[in-house]
């Protein structure tokens, strides 16, 4: 081998090498995230799950190439701002946030680290984004557009109760997307004969009053609005209330029918939580959220609890039956 082929040969074996090393870098690499939430990781661990099996599907796998740095509120929403304040100080290459008041707690700890809304109920009403093309900002993620349903909700429930004059709106005061909310039910309640009323809790000991306010005021169902704490932590508390007092509830998830409430429609917020890997996936790659489009969701789903109808002397319309994707025994 003459000087020069000895001298490309180097060059090459050099080449390899920094590409095989940077390969295995790549490889070995362990991205970091934040998953913020404003419940108990045992509320609604199907949505943890999806979220995991998204990532496991795109080659994230917990403990080898993905740490997880999960934080939970557990319902006491005050624990947000230091619980997302914790998320920056370890520097995470991406915070999770599920519901508004995370959105908004993380969105006030930080401008820099990218923010990915898993479960959001209007985006662009809250400030999240400035529009779903072009979020702008370090916030990007998945809708569920649930303001937009408040109509469905009461259309629903005069439909299974005809002769219903009165609606109890279950809120919390913490959370600042209930008065947009309450703004949409106040728009469309007058269209269908119905009057609202306005109750609010801000704990998990302000339920039982509440209820005891419900049926003192002789409402004759019951709106339980999205929420961490209401869907996720009352859940089963709340479908227990109601059923004792007689009140049917309408609420957005079927995880909450499946703890008893009454009947639910909204989007199936497991695939949304499954969607939200593909945004994290793509900020890990190099993506910036104000270049990434807020997704809506594509499907709603209605399920029905017959048990809790059955409890409350309530014969749900076959029509609904019929449309409805999950009926509970």
């Amino acid at each position: 081998m003459n000087r020069r082929d000895s001298v490309l040969a180097l060059v090459a074996i050099g080449v390899l090498t920094r590409s095989v090393f940077s390969l295995g870098q790549q490889q070995s690499k362990v991205a970091r995230i934040g998953y913020l939430a404003g419940d108990s990781r045992t509320d609604n661990p199907r949505r943890l799950q999806a979220f995991r099996d998204g990532m496991n599907e795109l080659s994230y796998v917990e403990g080898k190439n993905l740490l997880i740095e999960y934080r939970w509120a557990e319902g006491k929403f005050e624990r947000l701002p230091g619980l997302a304040a914790d998320l920056v100080r370890l520097s995470v290459e991406v915070i999770v946030a599920v519901g508004d008041p995370v959105i908004l707690a993380a969105k006030q700890a930080t401008s820099t680290t990218p923010i990915v809304m898993a479960s959001v109920g209007d985006p662009i009403g809250r400030g999240f984004v400035v529009s779903l093309g072009r979020p702008g900002g370090n916030v990007t993620g998945v809708s569920n557009f649930a303001t937009n349903l408040m109509g469905k909700w009461l259309e629903l429930l005069k439909e299974i109760i005809p002769t219903l004059s009165q609606v109890a709106v279950l809120q919390n005061a913490s959370n600042a997307t209930h008065p947009l909310f309450w703004t949409e039910a106040q728009s469309v309640a007058p269209k269908l004969g119905l009057k609202l009323q306005d109750v609010q809790v801000r704990r998990s000991d302000d339920v039982d009053e509440a209820f005891g306010l419900v049926v003192g005021a002789r409402s004759g169902a019951v709106v339980v609005l999205p929420d961490p704490l209401l869907a996720g932590v009352l859940g089963a508390r709340i479908a227990e209330l109601a059923t004792r007092s007689g009140l049917p509830t309408m609420s957005t998830f079927k995880e909450q029918v499946e703890v008893g409430s009454l009947m639910s429609y909204g989007p199936d917020l497991t695939r949304n939580f499954h969607r939200a890997a593909t945004y994290v996936d793509k900020i890990l790659r190099g993506a910036k959220p104000v270049d990434l489009p807020v997704e809506q969701p594509t499907k709603f789903e209605s399920a029905i609890n017959l048990k809790t109808a059955k409890a409350l002397g309530l014969t749900i319309p076959q029509s609904l039956l019929l449309r409805a994707d999950e009926v509970i025994q």
